[in-house]
């Protein structure tokens, strides 16, 4: 159960918060390569940004494409968590496309050769976790060298949850793994640790599946921009707006507000679904040990309304100000039947 709070003060620090000013910075390369021809299909529009995974059709199922690089000053203090933690992060982009990863590649610079072995340990940890192939990458171990990780995977999909399907009257939902525990004083919540592969795979495996049956529209996985973030992230790319009940989300007890608003979970999911679709939906991840709330719902207005309790208030306003600025809302994006998804 969340702790009781200032709803208008919390919302306010969100904003400025470091996590959604980083997020906002991506605007730059949305000026840059963000496509604005009208006469994209939507198979077009699944393989450019938007999504976390680009998504390139190939015969009758899709091959998968993300990256993850890795803040410095973390790849520094825990260079084996970071290597972890850069592959997790990966399949999760994965996993909310829909999709099952099948292998990483890594690009890495240091100047220690111990915390560089540590790193690499950590990657070839999180890999063997999740059934992944380790195909190699660039190694750049020189003395004066910074400290800098990156780490890209592969995957595929039969049915794609791109944000592209997000549209007016879906059920918003959370889905999250909370036997865990925070990592030290952040907000990173591990649900990882001592728990065995086939488990590990197994609670990932619902959203492929549930995506193949036809029972989610659109995911997002939440990112270090936290719930509200990744939400607007979720939104963004059709223009779509929700209001959200703050108290619904699935959460420890006695958490802050603040503190969980801002988490990034090891295994944390917003999706969009059909009502008719929520208890089977709901079902799918309860058998998998994993706490799935419905937390609101998407409407058009462009504004992401937040409430708890009697509270409530506009968290932001797509239409005044971008968040990422990867939004198709000029392009026909009508609501899609994913058992017709384009190949």
């Amino acid at each position: 159960m969340l702790e009781a709070t200032d709803l208008d003060r919390v919302l306010g620090s969100l904003r400025r918060t470091p996590a959604m000013r980083s997020k906002q910075a991506i605007q730059q390369p949305a000026a840059v390569i963000g496509n604005t021809q009208p006469s994209l299909t939507r198979e077009q529009l699944y393989a450019l940004p938007g999504d976390d995974t680009a998504a390139i059709a190939c015969g009758d199922h899709f091959q998968l494409l993300a990256i993850e690089g890795m803040l410095p000053a973390f790849v520094r203090a825990a260079p084996w968590f970071a290597g972890w933690s850069a592959v997790m992060a990966n399949v999760s982009d994965i996993t909310a496309m829909g999709g099952r990863a099948t292998a990483v590649v890594n690009a890495y610079w240091h100047h220690d050769n111990v915390a560089s072995q540590q790193l690499l340990a950590g990657i070839r940890a999180a890999c063997e976790a999740y059934g992944l192939l380790l195909a190699g990458g660039h190694t750049s171990l020189t003395t004066g060298n910074p400290t800098a990780l990156a780490v890209a995977i592969t995957g595929v999909a039969q049915k794609l949850l791109s944000t592209l399907h997000v549209a007016p009257g879906q059920v918003i939902a959370m889905a999250v793994d909370l036997d865990g525990h925070w990592h030290a004083d952040s907000t990173y919540w591990k649900a990882f640790e001592g728990v065995p592969a086939e488990r590990l795979r197994s609670k990932l495996e619902v959203l492929p599946r549930l995506a193949e049956a036809g029972l989610l529209q659109a995911a997002k996985d939440i990112s270090n921009a936290g719930v509200l973030g990744s939400l607007l992230m979720l939104l963004e790319t059709t223009g779509c707006g929700a209001t959200i009940d703050l108290a619904a989300m699935p959460s420890p007890v006695d958490t802050e507000l603040a503190r969980w608003l801002q988490v990034f979970p090891s295994y944390g999911f917003l999706l969009t679904l059909d009502e008719p679709d929520w208890a089977n939906v709901q079902a799918a991840f309860t058998v998998e040990g994993v706490r799935c709330e419905r937390i609101g719902q998407v409407n058009a207005s462009g504004v992401l309304n937040v409430r708890l309790g009697e509270q409530h208030g506009d968290f932001w306003n797509l239409r005044q100000q971008p968040f990422t600025g990867f939004s198709y809302t000029h392009l026909d994006l009508t609501p899609l039947n994913l058992n017709q998804q384009e190949h």
